[in-house]
């Protein structure tokens, strides 16, 4: 008899264990922040996440363009174990892989990944900016996952801002109801939102409030450079990582308050719109539609005396940014050399002559700087002159005033190693009639690299180089998040910029090694150019 009792109790205690055992788990996942208490899930890997936590009250209704405001207090535990929304947007760049719940005006949650077992740990912190020129891209991205950041012992956050006409346009009916008499930048409040609320909470995380770093690419660089330069944001962050991108002539270039509200005058004519709150009333679909119409909006921020007092420019030259270590850089091809040439062939003669359309009777002097003696040099030289006009020469220049303005370092970074074949190619007998692997490595490749988030990039056929790039520059960006510092372990020794002292980069690639700069010449021409 004995013995059948304890067979029909083992399956009932299993039970028990396990439902014990899920609870204490449950518990471990919880976490109290100001608006209430959030319960995560955490990874294979021991890392935990919280996914969709809200950072601000969500910008519908009354709230669309208006800057953010604090999120509302909930009761009970709130799941946060998926992403939320993504920001209303086109579906303009093929790279982007989404995990988000879809898309909505009512964007404005954010992601941590840590590693922290309680909240006493203090670990350093990375906020990170997505990029897609301000009209696209999510938090929720693969290629931004924080696990494997988390994993170097960084709590990790990526979140989502608005984009396009929903985070940049300004209106008169706006600059007059806003209590700073500004408008335009939501998308750069809602950041600047979001680390105020990771600055508030993230001890809950296990997270040092006291040591945020903030980082992105493209138009997630340029972010990081707005918040540097903003009154608003600078005391917030004790570093700063930029890849490719800041808002200097020719990237993203500011506009005043005045042009951005005829700019938004012009797109309520284009909707039909005659007042603000038929703006507000017409539907987040129909808007999101008229952008698509060529020329009905440009994207940009403004000098609106809030959240930018000036240009940022200015701001830096004056020496009025955060000062805090800064870690950036570009890749060695930002843009190909199509992007100079059009459709017209490498040759010295098409050459010179795309040279004076562009530059006139300067056209023999950028020829210096970017020769063209034969198709080879025309290649090489018209991929450097596209990559510079594009985004290349502005992220030289935030680092040029960040040496002569800061008294922090500046560590630069050359990224140059090209993706591998796709898997499509590798797994194709025709594979040698297709495209092969871009020279040089393109804008915004390295992002999969400095997160360690290659595994989440079915596209490419990874190697073991590229796992081992991807490790050098995640921990070069750890180190850094952890201490200002770069520098740590069997790594090349990477030596940062300081006042007038010799400029260096760091080439990140298989065999990632310390060049010292050598074209300075070539970015002071631009700078003479772009500053008439």
């Amino acid at each position: 008899m004995k013995s059948i009792y304890s067979f029909l109790l083992t399956p009932v205690i299993a039970f028990v264990l396990c439902a014990q055992a899920n609870a204490q788990n449950n518990t471990s996942n919880r976490v109290k922040v100001a608006n209430g208490t959030l319960e995560g899930t955490t990874e294979s890997s021991g890392i935990r996440s919280f996914k969709g936590v809200p950072f601000a009250t969500p910008p519908v209704g009354d709230l669309r363009w208006k800057e953010p405001q604090p999120a509302k207090n909930w009761t009970g535990i709130r799941k946060a174990d998926h992403f939320g929304p993504r920001a209303m947007q086109r579906p303009i760049f093929s790279d982007m892989v989404f995990r988000s719940n879809g898309m909505s005006e009512d964007c404005l949650y954010l992601n941590v990944w840590t590693p922290a077992k309680s909240a006493k740990q203090k670990l350093p912190v990375l906020v990170y900016f997505y990029g897609g020129g301000f009209v696209g891209g999510d938090g929720s991205e693969g290629r931004y996952d924080g696990e494997a950041m988390a994993r170097k012992g960084v709590v990790a956050v990526t979140l989502s801002y608005r984009l396009g006409v929903f985070g940049f346009m300004a209106h008169p009916e706006l600059t007059k109801e806003s209590l700073h008499h500004a408008s335009g930048n939501y998308g750069l409040l809602d950041q600047n939102a979001a680390l105020r609320w990771v600055k508030q909470n993230i001890a809950a995380f296990g997270g040092d409030p006291n040591k945020i770093t903030i980082g992105g690419e493209s138009a997630g660089s340029i972010s990081v450079f707005a918040q540097m330069a903003s009154p608003l944001s600078k005391k917030l962050i004790a570093g700063a990582i930029g890849e490719s991108g800041a808002m200097i002539k020719p990237t993203f270039t500011p506009i005043t308050l005045a042009e951005g509200e005829q700019r938004g005058l012009a797109f309520a004519e284009k909707v039909n719109a005659k007042t603000l709150a038929e703006l507000r009333a017409m539907p987040a679909e129909k808007l999101l539609e008229a952008t698509g119409q060529p020329g009905a909006f440009s994207v940009a921020g403004t000098i609106d005396g809030y959240f930018l007092p000036e240009t940022p420019a200015a701001i830096f030259a004056a020496g009025k940014q955060a000062h805090v270590p800064l870690l950036m850089g570009w890749n060695s091809a930002e843009s190909s050399y199509q992007g100079l040439m059009g459709g017209e062939a490498p040759t010295p003669e098409n050459y010179k002559n795309k040279l004076k359309q562009l530059y006139g009777e300067r056209a023999d002097e950028v020829l210096k700087f970017y020769p063209g003696a034969n198709q080879e040099e025309v290649i090489r030289s018209a991929t450097a002159l596209a990559s510079d006009r594009f985004i290349a020469f502005s992220t030289w220049k935030w680092a040029d005033f960040q040496t002569k303005t800061s008294t922090k370092p500046v560590y630069r970074y050359i990224f140059s190693h090209p993706r591998p074949a796709a898997v499509s190619q590798t797994d194709n007998p025709a594979s040698s009639t297709m495209p092969k692997p871009m020279v040089g490595a393109a804008h915004a490749t390295e992002i999969e690299y400095a997160l360690g988030n290659l595994p989440y990039n079915k596209v490419y056929a990874w190697t073991k180089d590229d796992e081992q790039v991807s490790e050098t520059m995640l921990s070069y960006f750890a180190n850094f998040v952890k201490t200002g510092n770069p520098n740590g372990g069997n790594l090349p020794k990477w030596t940062p910029s300081t006042g007038n002292n010799p400029v260096y980069f760091m080439n990140i690639d298989v065999n990632s090694q310390l060049k010292p700069e050598q074209d300075r010449a070539r970015y002071l021409f631009l700078e003479k150019e772009y500053s008439k």
